[in-house]
């Protein structure tokens, strides 16, 4: 009895939505045969808890639903986290590259908006960003473009983790006007 009790209370956990999720981009894909062309989809979402956590998936499938669930498992399976300056904007500047896809991210100041296009602004709406200005380059391909600002927001650092790298206080780190709300910011993190 207990362990029909668990089984039931592990399927309610799974089906409560923590996670938000965006299709970006689906295409039809074909494939000839002997006897014509077999149509199947590609899809392409990302996934993200809108408090710092985001992960994007593709899918291939021979109907649409199919694959947008594909892509939506894989999303989940490779997320990442993402530390946040105030839980609204990047603590520092960045470049993410992946092929011919670039994709400059520059935090912004509290009102600004995501100011970024297509496959990036899914992203950042995703990751629960509401300040940054986002400047893609060089290929318009989705793919790329939402490997490369991945790959961007995997190199971000908050100023507590490069603190413990280099065995400083975070006061040490930043500037003298960035330090006290800074500094008050840790200290309510680690609390």
């Amino acid at each position: 009895m207990a362990r029909d009790d668990n089984r039931r209370d592990r399927r309610n956990r799974d089906e409560t939505p923590e996670f938000a999720d965006r299709l970006v981009a689906i295409n039809r894909v074909s494939k000839t045969v002997k006897g014509g062309k077999r149509f199947g989809f590609a899809a392409l979402v990302v996934v993200g808890d809108q408090k710092g956590r985001v992960g994007f998936g593709k899918g291939k499938a021979k109907e649409v639903p199919e694959a947008i669930r594909k892509a939506t498992e894989a999303a989940k399976r490779g997320m990442i986290r993402v530390p946040l300056r105030e839980g609204r904007t990047l603590h520092h500047d960045m470049q993410g590259r992946h092929g011919a896809g670039k994709v400059v991210m520059r935090s912004a100041p509290a009102g600004t908006g995501v100011i970024a296009g297509g496959p990036c602004r899914a992203v950042f709406e995703m990751l629960g960003v509401q300040d940054v200005v986002a400047k893609s380059t060089g290929s318009q391909n989705p793919y790329n473009m939402i490997r490369a600002t991945i790959d961007g927001l995997k190199k971000e650092a908050s100023p507590r983790h490069v603190a413990a790298r280099r065995g400083k206080k975070v006061a040490d780190i930043l500037p003298k006007t960035d330090a006290a709300p800074a500094a008050a910011e840790a200290e309510t993190a680690e609390a």
